[in-house]
């Protein structure tokens, strides 16, 4: 009786144990999954944020060259503006192909790796 009940004990132990490494384990899951989404989605605004300088000084100079070849700058302020407007649709058009389609997997890949990938990084 005394050996079963110091297996029993042994047992709860080890259950108690076992409970407490999972449960690290999904924590440590879960930073890097955070960490890494984190990391990406400010890289993401990082670029976003040098894209959209990138195409304003860009729309300046094209309008500042533009109204020099056709003498209005009001006249070339709009047609940039129209070029801009005109990439502002395609893009709306085309959103869930460039964002939902790409961005959804990613994050699924992050925070849900495959199984196979799983046992390489332990």
């Amino acid at each position: 009786m005394n050996k079963a009940s110091e297996n029993l004990g042994r047992l709860v132990q080890d259950s108690k144990a076992y409970a407490d490494a999972k449960i690290d384990d999904v924590k440590l899951k879960t930073v890097k999954g955070l960490s890494q989404g984190s990391s990406t989605l400010a890289r993401m605004l990082l670029y976003f944020a040098i894209g959209s300088a990138l195409v304003m000084a860009l729309a300046f100079a094209f309008v500042l060259l533009l109204g020099e070849l056709i003498g209005s700058y009001a006249l070339a302020a709009f047609i940039v503006a129209g070029v801009l407007a005109l990439a502002l649709v395609v893009i709306f058009l085309l959103r869930d192909k460039l964002f939902r389609d790409s961005f959804v997997p990613m994050f699924a890949d992050l925070f849900f790796p495959k199984e196979e990938e799983e046992g390489k990084h332990e």
